[in-house]
């Protein structure tokens, strides 16, 4: 069961190691700019596999649950599959519902872990898989791996490498649980935190606060909402940047050159070095500034105003 792009690898390494019977997947949904119907990233990878695939609208619908026991099966792994399952889904595998986190919990339970690691600074993340339970990934830790989270790193690149270090994770612990021999270690339900879903507003930058904060959330919100800022009453994205030296008023531009553009926070300066102006493409922030001609003492506005 899963849905997006980060699911795939998880679902190719569990087909590689176990009788993949059925993947169950979102409905068909608009996207691009046509908004034109297309089907989710699993189930095309299923269909290239070979795997039948199911698309429920309403995963509570009693035929969606006799289909589902009509598998009869094992287990059921599950990946950023977009759905709460009942308890009464959550009960038809033999051995059990895994679901492959992207963190190691209990950090970031929720809907956006990776975005809320880089969001948080942390210099560190992982995945870990879990027994499913009723609750939101509350259930016991089975395996788990680390990685480094790096400078260059946005929330598009850290997800893929997430997605890559946890399929064998995944497949691993369904061959386990088949065998009766994963290790179940309980979680501590009032340790952690919790990683809501991010909103468009939180593509808002606040020049007042520090660089490295705001780095640490352009990075977070990048792809989607993206770190949203103005220039002369037009959005401006920011798409790469990396905190500097640098003082002056927030949002005030300190100078550029051909390395990017350097807007002072509310301590230290950011530079911009790959933004994308309103209406046009991504481009390197130096020849945004030509265009716009930009010259220090100019204002970057900040986000909120245009995310209204």
């Amino acid at each position: 069961m899963g849905t997006p792009e980060f699911s795939v690898p998880a679902l190719h390494a569990v087909a590689a190691r176990c009788d993949v019977t059925l993947a169950v997947t979102q409905p068909d949904r608009p996207a691009g700019r046509g908004r034109h119907m297309a089907e989710s990233a699993v189930a095309t990878a299923a269909a290239s596999l070979g795997i039948a695939v199911l698309k429920p609208e309403n995963m509570k619908a009693p035929e969606v649950r006799d289909r589902l026991s009509a598998e009869r099966a094992d287990v059921f792994a599950v990946v950023a599959f977009g759905a709460i399952l009942t308890d009464e889904v959550l009960a038809l595998p033999r051995a059990g519902c895994l679901n492959l986190h992207g963190s190691v919990l209990p950090d970031y339970r929720g809907a956006s872990p990776v975005q809320r690691a880089l969001w948080d600074g942390r210099a560190e993340t992982g995945v870990c898989t879990i027994f499913m339970d009723s609750g939101i990934d509350t259930g016991d830790i089975v395996l788990v791996a680390r990685d480094a989270i790096r400078d260059e790193d946005d929330a598009a690149t850290l997800a893929a490498r997430l997605a890559q270090l946890g399929a064998p994770l995944l497949a691993e612990s369904c061959v386990l649980a088949h065998e009766g021999r994963a290790v179940r270690v309980p979680q501590d339900r009032s340790a952690g935190s919790y990683a809501k879903k991010l909103k468009k507003s939180d593509g808002a930058v606040d020049w007042n606060l520090s660089a490295r904060e705001i780095w640490h959330h352009a990075r977070a919100v990048t792809p989607w909402p993206g770190a949203t800022a103005g220039h002369s009453g037009k959005r401006l994205i920011v798409l790469a940047s990396c905190p500097v030296a640098g003082a002056g008023a927030a949002g005030e531009v300190l100078g550029w050159d051909a390395d990017g553009v350097t807007v002072a926070c509310g301590d230290g300066a950011l530079r911009l070095m790959q933004v994308k102006p309103e209406g046009r493409a991504a481009q390197a922030a130096a020849e945004w500034a030509r265009g716009a001609r930009l010259a220090p003492g100019d204002r970057l506005q900040a986000g909120k105003e245009f995310l209204k």
